[in-house]
């Protein structure tokens, strides 16, 4: 690798970075149980991994070198904007962080950042009434909170590739996939045919479009059905004889 000006070994950045995330992410998820801190864990290895690559030591720029370097011979490897290797790879020119995949991790993480902070608002009324979590995302959803990891560290991979953040991908996903399964187990021994019922109405993952037509109709429905009349009373109340 050769330049004049490197971008790298700036580990101080790298240790704010990840604090940051780390923390805001922690501040909208407030892990709890064994299964949380797994969770979290995974996220959180995932995202001191990019900052290392992203600030410190460029380990896939330095396995690629030798194909990076015989294919952009004009290449400086050690510039920090080489890191953002879809730009390179895809041949756009220009400043990497206004580039259209970019623009598209930023939107990434704003939807998954959102998605996290509403699920947990949820969870956490319902946890402490005891009660099972069926309102905002978790009526489009059963298990937002993983899907918002998801969108995160999609929003990252968009961002800056590494080979180390993309072999650990799947396999978050893979893992995040049989906790939702393995809380499932428990929220049918604790919720019975509520949660049946909540199961068979509302996907695992991945929202129906239909199915969020019906439940905002539902409640349209259920708001002017309980709606307040002008006497105080309500539209449900039995007509009383004049």
């Amino acid at each position: 690798m050769s330049g004049d000006a490197s971008g790298y070994g700036l580990w101080m950045l790298v240790v704010l970075n990840s604090a940051i995330f780390i923390m805001f992410a922690f501040s909208f998820f407030k892990p709890r149980t064994a299964r949380d801190w797994r969770t979290f864990g995974a996220f959180s290895a995932f995202i001191v991994a990019l900052f290392v690559e992203m600030y410190g030591f460029p380990l896939t720029i330095y396995l690629l070198s030798g194909w990076l370097q015989t294919r952009y011979p004009n290449l400086n490897l050690l510039a920090h904007d080489s890191g953002h290797l879809w730009s390179t790879l895809l041949g756009w020119g220009g400043d990497p962080h206004v580039s259209p995949l970019h623009v598209a991790s930023y939107v990434f993480l704003g939807l998954g950042f959102y998605l996290l902070s509403a699920a947990w608002n949820v969870l956490y009324h319902a946890q402490r009434s005891a009660t099972l979590a069926t309102t905002g995302p978790y009526a489009r959803v059963r298990h937002p909170q993983y899907v918002a990891f998801v969108l995160i560290l999609l929003g990252f991979l968009l961002q800056w590739p590494t080979v180390l953040t993309l072999a650990m991908f799947p396999v978050l996903v893979a893992m995040y996939a049989r906790l939702a399964v393995n809380e499932e187990r428990d929220m049918r021994r604790a919720f019975g045919a509520a949660f049946h019922d909540f199961a068979a109405r509302t996907p695992r993952f991945f929202p129906s479009l239909a199915r969020a037509g019906k439940a905002a109709r539902r409640q349209r429905v259920a708001a002017d059905v309980h709606s307040p009349e002008p006497n105080g009373g309500t539209i449900d109340e039995p007509t009383r004889k004049q």
